[in-house]
């Protein structure tokens, strides 16, 4: 599903306008993104936690030059899902 088909299925379920949708989808992922970057997780009670985590320095591989690198260490995010929300899926989700 895309961000345009979640702003659609938002509209059609509460009849708000399209525009104030994407307009309230933005701002909601703008507010994630730079409490993300303050290193500050955002926790939706019932859904899930977006995390930042920290990846330890480590040694990389150039196979093509045979020569190694260091990689430091970095700040990536995460999301980490609700015992609920986790639960909802593994029982509703067929193949």
């Amino acid at each position: 599903m895309t961000k345009a088909e979640v702003i659609t299925e938002i509209a059609n379920k509460t009849g708000v306008e399209k525009m104030a949708v994407t307009v309230t989808v933005e701002a909601f992922m703008n507010t994630l993104k730079s409490s993300l970057q303050k290193g500050e997780n955002v926790y939706l009670r019932g859904f899930g936690s977006f995390i930042v985590k920290k990846r330890a320095q480590k040694t990389g591989r150039n196979i093509s030059k045979k020569t190694t690198i260091i990689i430091p260490e970095h700040f990536i995010p995460a999301f980490k899902p609700a015992k609920v929300f986790l639960n909802d899926v593994k029982k509703t989700v067929k193949k």
